[in-house]
């Protein structure tokens, strides 16, 4: 039986910082792992959403998980938005398992419109950061695979810089920006934004949820 992770990338990467935390799922969870890639700047949300469609509709597995960071957490729920149930084009449907996000501003980045405002901030983010990190908004999630959140609370990073702070963050998003209604997890990790995807406490809880549904303590 083939197990898969698949990780998708932040605003302004690429899947290589990934590297080190899919090691440690690889060697926690016994299975393989994927870096997907998508124009976080240069292309909107629906394009994006379909090129992970069209990625995740080429993989055979009987197990596919997905790891989202930061902005790649949103389009793996606009992703599900707009595939119902992992229900793909023409006629594929995604294997079971379940979902991490680490770090991702579900209800909007205070950071990124703080940065909008900024001369050139909006080109900065791409047309797909100003559908999914502008509008605040409160997300939902349909339950269709069980859902765990990581947020951070070590505040330091870039986000410092233009992000309006006085709460818990991970110096670039807000704890209270990670919630999703319908999570079935949600746990706080002294991490940074940038430093979630090389803590190997981060990298252990998240196999843990992926394996048992659960945080572990």
């Amino acid at each position: 039986m083939r197990s898969l992770v698949v990780y998708v990338h932040g605003l302004w990467l690429n899947g290589w910082e990934s590297t080190l935390l899919r090691r440690r799922l690889a060697r926690q969870l016994g299975c393989e792992t994927l870096a997907i890639q998508y124009a976080s700047v240069g292309a909107n949300v629906d394009a994006n959403a379909s090129t992970l469609a069209r990625s995740l509709s080429r993989i055979h597995a009987e197990t596919l998980h997905l790891v989202g960071h930061s902005m790649g957490g949103l389009m793996i729920l606009e992703l599900f938005e707009r595939y119902p149930g992992g229900r793909l084009a023409r006629g594929v449907r995604l294997p079971p398992g379940r979902i991490v996000l680490l770090g991702s501003p579900v209800r909007g980045s205070r950071a990124a419109q703080n940065l909008a405002r900024l001369p050139f901030g909006g080109r900065l983010l791409g047309p797909t950061a100003a559908e999914v990190l502008l509008v605040p908004r409160e997300r939902r999630w349909s339950g269709a695979r069980d859902l765990g959140v990581i947020a951070g609370d070590l505040p330091v990073g870039f986000g410092r810089l233009v992000g309006p702070y006085g709460s818990p963050n991970d110096g670039t998003v807000l704890v209270e920006e990670t919630h999703v209604v319908g999570e079935k997890a949600h746990l706080t990790l002294h991490a940074t934004h940038s430093g979630m995807v090389y803590s190997s406490e981060v990298a252990r809880q998240t196999a843990s949820f992926l394996r048992t549904g659960r945080f572990g303590s």
